[in-house]
């Protein structure tokens, strides 16, 4: 891969969260200051909303990374669209509580136990809820319900919301109110403006190593930023595929025109993928959430497409970097491409 070519010490731009690459970039910063705010008052709900990839996970890893030697048993969950009934059972599974039996009634007092052993041993019990635009209502209210246990007027348990901008929308529900009314912070996460994003890059490349080879020219960032608007992950996607490229053609310098050679192959594959995906009717599509202020966005179908849209990227994008290794294993090697070695690659 184009670690090796390059000498890296490590794949920088990787999709999956990394607390050690975390970039304190302004948007970011805040975020993190809100998480800690909210730890630090040890109750209620924190919310923090931002589109798709602009670093919510990474962000509550490097939270997770600080509070590491803290007194705070902490746990996350990804949500689906879980029931109610499930809630207490998944919650449960990320603490590794092991109720007596499966009744609702058995699963709270095994959960309560569990608190109330925390708190006397001076630890507190938190709890990050990933993707909280797909819980339905009466889910949000089972966890709203959990937060009601404390022990002499002490909370013994706490949460935070992280969710796409659509959850905002969620949350203004009148049925939610008391959910609400437990929020003691929210905060939107917006995208890293054009100087951040040249210092994201540079900030990651450094971390594996990088001295300046390849060089990037200046025409190059401000291309990446307009087309990627400052989102981490698709910045991510960006890079990765440049430095493939550029390893593969052996260049010491990466500019704007390969960087549009690149973008016009992820547009190409991404509307390919387009055409592949499947189509629902118009009487198949759920209606809008009530309450959207945007009900495109609310539409639980377009949300699920997108979501297969990027995970299908992504494995395109794994698939492309496995072959890329092996490709630059058999030019180092001296053999020619299209050996079985390179076969048994893809």
């Amino acid at each position: 891969m184009y670690e090796s070519f390059y000498k890296f010490s490590g794949q920088p731009f990787r999709l999956s969260p990394d607390h050690r690459f975390f970039f304190n970039s302004q948007a970011h910063r805040k975020a993190l200051a809100y998480l800690r705010y909210g730890l630090s008052q040890g109750e209620g709900f924190i919310v923090v909303t931002g589109p798709v990839g602009t670093g919510k996970s990474t962000l509550v890893a490097q939270l997770f990374a600080e509070i590491r030697q803290a007194p705070v048993v902490a746990a996350q969950i990804a949500t689906t669209q879980i029931e109610a009934d499930d809630a207490v059972r998944l919650v449960l599974a990320a603490f590794g509580v092991t109720p007596p039996t499966a009744d609702k009634a058995a699963m709270l007092k095994a959960f309560e136990t569990f608190l109330i052993q925390q708190h006397r041993a001076g630890k507190r019990v938190l709890l990050v809820i990933d993707e909280a635009q797909n819980l339905p209502r009466r889910t949000l209210e089972e966890f709203r319900m959990l937060s009601n246990f404390n022990l002499g007027g002490q909370p013994l348990f706490q949460s935070f919301l992280l969710g796409q901008p659509q959850f905002n929308a969620i949350l203004a529900d009148p049925d939610l109110e008391q959910l609400r009314q437990r929020v003691i912070a929210s905060h939107q996460l917006e995208p890293m403006t054009a100087a951040e994003t040249r210092a994201y890059v540079e900030h990651r490349l450094r971390l594996v190593g990088w001295t300046g080879r390849p060089s990037l020219a200046e025409d190059l960032f401000p291309l990446v930023h307009e087309e990627t608007g400052g989102v981490p992950r698709r910045i991510n996607t960006v890079f990765s595929r440049l430095l493939l490229m550029g390893a593969l053609e052996e260049r010491e310098h990466l500019d704007a025109a390969c960087a549009r050679t690149v973008l016009a192959e992820l547009r190409s594959e991404l509307a390919e993928s387009l055409d592949r995906a499947p189509r629902r009717t118009a009487a198949e599509a759920p209606a809008p959430a009530t309450g959207a202020a945007d009900p495109a966005l609310a539409d639980p179908a377009l949300q699920e497409r997108l979501a297969r849209l990027e995970a299908r990227v992504e494995a395109q994008e794994r698939s492309l970097q496995e072959a890329a290794e092996a490709l630059l294993g058999l030019i180092a090697a001296g053999l020619p491409a299209g050996t079985p070695a390179l076969h048994a690659a893809e």
